[in-house]
């Protein structure tokens, strides 16, 4: 490779982790933007090589940390590289997460809002079967009772209220991570950094661990394998190494 093909592939910046979105590495980088950098694909905060809903979580994550919790989710970063599948189910399995962790924390009317999601995804996975469905209505149910007032609110609130429709989905789970998220930035604990991050990598170890990533070679094998291909599954640049000086 000649010294201006380099160049052209390799920015001479590492982008540094930041809210919002950014032109290029030179500018700096949110979750999925580095993630994109990374994978060697195209540069974008919605890459084709994770799931959308988790790069959605990743993306508000990033945004609601603040700048000392945003550095302590770059590790995570080559781990959703790789993390997509076609089961329907996931996107309401990681919306279901986020709402149980942010139902805990978040102030009133945000629990309201997350039991009643809770509630909303349980009448979408009555009678799904798989265990993807198992798991969410067993999150689901372990959920409810950390928040009953907000929940007995939710009960009377969605009395009577229909299955959700399939097409409504997409935006009732990225309303759920939205509030979720927003609730666990601002709630009153200690560290809601720390919160943010757990649920953003126990996301990934979730969706990693069923497809089998975590069981090959733990934790960078999804890096490896799920990167080199742009959004139409052709060859893409490769992965880059990501060095660290710590």
């Amino acid at each position: 490779m000649s010294k201006s093909s380099s160049f052209r592939t390799v920015p001479g910046v590492m982008p540094v982790l930041s809210a919002g979105k950014h032109r290029s590495p030179r500018s700096g980088a949110c979750f999925m933007e580095f993630a994109s950098w990374l994978a060697g694909e195209s540069w974008s905060d919605r890459p084709a090589c994770t799931h959308p809903a988790l790069a959605s979580l990743a993306r508000l994550v990033n945004d609601c940390s603040t700048a000392n919790g945003r550095a302590r989710l770059v590790e995570l970063v080559p781990s959703v590289i790789g993390l997509v599948d076609d089961d329907p189910l996931t996107s309401v399995l990681i919306a279901v997460r986020a709402a149980g962790a942010g139902v805990r924390v978040a102030r009133e009317d945000r629990q309201r809002a997350l039991a009643a999601g809770l509630l909303c995804f349980g009448r979408y996975l009555e009678g799904a079967e798989g265990p993807v469905a198992a798991e969410g209505r067993r999150m689901i149910e372990a959920a409810l009772p950390t928040a009953p007032a907000a929940t007995a609110w939710a009960r009377e609130f969605s009395e009577g209220q229909r299955h959700p429709r399939q097409r409504d989905l997409p935006h009732i789970c990225e309303a759920a991570l939205r509030v979720s998220v927003v609730g666990i930035a601002e709630a009153c604990v200690d560290d809601p950094d720390a919160l943010l991050r757990e649920l953003l990598s126990s996301s990934i170890s979730d969706l990693a661990a069923r497809l089998g990533a975590a069981a090959a070679t733990g934790p960078g094998k999804a890096a490896q394998d799920g990167a080199g291909q742009d959004g139409a599954g052709r060859p893409g640049r490769g992965p880059r190494q990501l060095a660290t000086s710590r």
